[in-house]
């Protein structure tokens, strides 16, 4: 599963929300994904 954020202040609010195994990605920083947990990233 993937969730997308515009800013790390909109990613904080929601935090506690965010399912295990769920890759985050932040629009003003786009070249980072957050992993949470798991054991890899989603592949191309």
């Amino acid at each position: 599963m993937n969730t997308a954020f515009p800013d790390r202040t909109e990613f904080r609010k929601n935090a506690g929300e965010i399912a295990w195994e769920t890759e985050v990605w932040i629009a003003d920083n786009p070249d980072h994904m957050i992993h949470f947990d798991g054991e890899r990233f989603p592949g191309p």
